[in-house]
């Protein structure tokens, strides 16, 4: 029925259970796993586009960029350090796993885009639980992926984990 489940995550602890799961499924399914770790692309002009031009000068500007690219190094190695936890999770379950981290797109279209292009048949996800002005704040890539999503979208709520 399922033979490529898309896992993706956002290396937060809290749902580690959630990706445990989602492997035995595929497991249980014969299927393999497709993790991914999507991480938004971080734009400098949205950053400092709350300072007015005449703060930063041309030396804090390229402080700034410099800064922008340690982060965006430190973002890789977040989301490789996760894919490789998944990836020791399913090899450990003897569960095939393809990991794939993509930069540059909000997590939601990143997961569906990642679906389409893994010819994935099911996305197993998690959902943090959070209700009130912080979803709302926050939004929730758990509701868009279900909005956006043509394939099934299996939704591990975490707070009953």
């Amino acid at each position: 029925m399922f033979t490529n489940v898309l896992l993706p995550t956002d290396g937060s602890q809290i749902c580690e259970k959630a990706i445990a799961t989602g492997v035995y499924l595929a497991k249980a399914l014969d299927a393999r796993v497709t993790a991914v770790y999507v991480a938004p692309r971080l734009s400098l002009s949205e950053i400092l586009g709350g300072f007015e031009s005449d703060i930063l000068g041309p030396r804090e500007a390229e402080k700034a960029k410099e800064a922008m690219k340690d982060v965006e190094e430190l973002q890789e190695s977040a989301g490789r350090k996760y894919l490789g936890w998944i990836e020791g999770v399913a090899k450990e379950a003897g569960v095939r796993c393809e990991t794939v981290y993509l930069k540059g797109e909000s997590p939601a279209n990143g997961i569906i885009k990642i679906a389409g292009e893994k010819e994935c048949d099911l996305i197993f996800m998690s959902a943090h639980g959070r209700s009130g002005i912080t979803s709302v704040l926050l939004g929730s890539v758990t509701q868009k992926v279900l909005a956006l999503a043509k394939l099934p979208v299996f939704v591990f709520r975490c707070e009953f984990a």
